[in-house]
């Protein structure tokens, strides 16, 4: 078995992964307008399309389990954040549908891969440093997500076209990934898992879970706006306002999960969490006027910040499947809220009202605190 680097140096390099994991993705967000103008694609045309990012994630976050497995983790992640930084400025140059696609799927599949592996090398580290650490860690990619956004809307704001802003950011990138690569462990995954496999038991419930909390986090992501200017009548050009005052709370709840989580223990947190969660869409959904709707949000933000970090801490002591099956499993259920879960908001807007549909998501999240009640102690 190799030999580990500090503990202390392990903790900052899952940190850096997972930055660069927020980074990366969100500084695609701003380049998605050029895309569609470089490729000559109508809304829904580029709308399909942008579909073959989470294809490429979906199908390699299974694949990343038994790599690390088989190889280690500091390989697959170093692999994983080169495919990153290389595929990044490729979709600012990318002519035709088709380039853009397969770019995309290799895009998805570099991101993918790396969410997944990161959250196996979390586990790991948080299991031997025997605290809890997991919200810290997810806190960091939500900061890299705001800096990926903010540094390459600047750099587009500043004259330069979007692969020179694009090969920029990735330069940085490559710096803070060269800097943590001795830190990240090169030892292979816990055993037991060298081939992809199906949730199961515990593995299954906790997946389901992480579902429904990505879910509500792509309510606010996807749907939050709409409803403030559908039912709030708030102009358009403020309704972004929605996801920054969910992403800021949530952030800055994760930055003290890690302390909120050792007081309260993992399940109160993730009940207390649901049941905040659960709140914050009821206020959204009833609020009078926008602003209290914001607040709303907020709240939601505050409820769901530790809840998916503090189920992948317990996916880490479960025994029904090695952590190189069920963190890719756990993973890939969650990825699958965030991707079919707008989807469904909308088919339940479209039959009732999206009010109805806020109320819905509630439900989902007072499931996952009343969850907790049935999850056994051993875990």
């Amino acid at each position: 078995m190799p030999q580990l680097p500090p503990l202390r140096a392990q903790q900052y390099a899952t940190r850096s992964s997972f930055f660069i994991a927020g980074f990366g993705l969100a500084a695609w967000a701003p380049l998605v307008p050029f895309a569609k103008q470089n490729t000559g694609l109508d809304d829904g045309s580029l709308g399909l399309l942008l579909l073959c990012l989470g294809c490429g994630s979906f199908v390699a976050m299974p694949l990343a389990g038994v790599l690390a497995a088989r190889h280690g983790c500091r390989r697959i992640l170093l692999l994983a954040m080169v495919l990153v930084c290389l595929t990044l400025p490729l979709l600012t140059l990318a002519g035709s549908p088709w380039a853009l696609a397969l770019t995309l799927l290799a895009f998805g599949a570099g991101i993918g891969t790396l969410d997944c592996t990161t959250n196996i090398h979390a586990v790991m580290v948080e299991r031997d440093s025997d605290t809890a650490m997991m919200s810290g860690f997810h806190a960091f990619y939500s900061i890299g997500g705001l800096a990926g956004a903010a540094s390459m809307t600047a750099l587009l704001s500043a004259g330069l076209v979007p692969w020179q802003a694009a090969c920029g950011l990735v330069a940085c990138l490559l710096v803070l990934a060269a800097f943590s690569a001795a830190s990240l462990r090169a030892d292979c995954a816990p055993a037991g898992g060298t081939r992809m496999a199906r949730p199961r038991g515990m593995v299954l419930v906790i997946g389901l879970l992480c579902f429904a909390a990505f879910l509500a986090e792509g309510a606010v992501l996807d749907w939050g706006a709409v409803f403030l200017t559908e039912a709030k009548a708030v102009p358009a050009s403020y309704a972004g306002a929605s996801f920054v005052v969910f992403s800021t709370t949530m952030t800055l709840t994760r930055l003290l999960g890690d302390r909120i989580v050792g007081v309260l223990g993992h399940r109160r947190a993730i009940t207390i969490g649901g049941l905040g969660a659960c709140a914050g869409f009821v206020l959204a959904a009833l609020a009078p006027d926008w602003p209290l709707a914001l607040v709303g949000y907020g709240v939601v933000g505050i409820g769901c910040a530790n809840i998916v970090p503090a189920l992948f801490s317990l996916a880490g002591r479960q025994t029904t499947m090695p952590d190189s099956q069920a963190i890719p499993a756990i993973t890939t259920l969650g990825y699958l809220g965030i991707l079919a879960g707008p989807a469904l908001i909308g088919f339940v807007a479209h039959a009732t009202s999206l009010p109805t549909a806020f109320f819905a998501v509630a439900g989902t999240m007072m499931v996952v605190a009343a969850a907790m009640r049935w999850m056994p102690r051993a875990i």
